[in-house]
């Protein structure tokens, strides 16, 4: 397949995407994104809980699936909101019934995991597409496409928020058991990756549980730093710059009002579903791929390791 990673909304007729799994991001974010999607016909939904699935496909008046089967034969394609595990298994089962998968991020719960899942994905011959949020607003395009044209020698990014902490909305099992790194990494990892090249090599200090510091030293010579928590209870958001000679440019979503986070998420939204519906219909492969979420996973892998040393 070829790579695509612009794309916009067409007349053809909308592709079939059910939602996997019942989970908060569900709620907040896909759900609503399939139901306002003008290139996507909002199929169902599945989950373990027959009652999260029903109130979740209420809020949308679509079908609440009892079988998994059922939901992957009714969809062109699949998009979840589950545990990463669950997700990679779940993934692979619609993949070998030719269906594209929209993922969250992580990919999986480690680097194994994610490859597997690779594989299963590269053996069927299905779009893959990851929901890295942050990649699909305007004004990251617009920061990616400045620091694409500009001569740096490194950044920094960070992440602050509150997803690891017990009781907030984002509190699931798998994020309380890994913490930080696992959750708020790929975006880190993936906007300094973008802005400043390929990241071939890592460095980590610090406790996931608390706030985790990166070092990057990416092609070219580049380097980076990162700090990052999602205990720290505090508005959250992805702020990535670039430095050089004549200056920086930087990207910061933490800085977002209310009125331009709205709108960003809108046009994410509309945009993450207009470029998988694209991919599915011409057998394009987007830049966001499986593939990528897997070197993002090794990276947080590799930093784990030395966390845990």
């Amino acid at each position: 397949m070829s790579t695509m990673s612009t794309m916009t909304t067409t007349s053809a007729a909308p592709i079939r995407i059910g939602l996997v799994g019942a989970g908060p991001w569900g709620h907040l974010f896909t759900g609503p994104m399939l139901a306002d999607s003008p290139d996507a016909t909002f199929v169902g939904v599945w989950a373990r809980r027959r009652e999260a699935a029903a109130d979740l496909a209420a809020v949308h008046d679509v079908e609440a699936f009892a079988d998994l089967d059922e939901l992957i034969d009714a969809c062109d394609g699949l998009t979840f909101s589950l545990p990463p595990d669950v997700q990679a298994d779940l993934a692979a089962r619609a993949a070998a019934k030719g269906k594209a998968v929209l993922l969250d991020k992580p990919v999986g719960l480690h680097t194994a995991q994610a490859e597997e899942l690779a594989a299963a994905l590269d053996a069927a011959g299905v779009v893959s597409q990851v929901i890295l949020t942050n990649r699909y607003y305007d004004s990251m395009r617009a920061f990616l496409a400045a620091a694409q044209g500009f001569d740096s020698y490194g950044g920094r990014a960070s992440f602050f928020g509150n997803g690891c902490v017990p009781g907030t909305y984002f509190a699931t099992p798998w994020r309380l058991e890994q913490g930080g790194l696992l959750d708020l990494g790929p975006h880190v990892l993936d906007g300094l990756d973008a802005a400043l090249g390929h990241i071939e090599e890592i460095r980590a200090t610090g406790d996931p549980q608390r706030i985790v510091l990166l070092e990057c030293r990416h092609a070219g010579g580049r380097i980076s730093q990162a700090a990052l928590s999602a205990t720290s209870n505090q508005h959250g958001g992805l702020a990535v710059e670039v430095h050089g000679l004549d200056g920086r440019h930087r990207f910061d979503a933490a800085a977002f009002s209310e009125a331009e986070m709205v709108a960003e998420v809108r046009t994410a939204q509309r945009r993450i579903v207009a470029e998988f519906a694209q991919c599915i219909r011409t057998g394009t492969r987007h830049e966001l791929d499986i593939h990528r979420g897997v070197h993002l996973q090794r990276l947080i892998d590799a930093a784990a390791a030395q966390l845990a040393r």
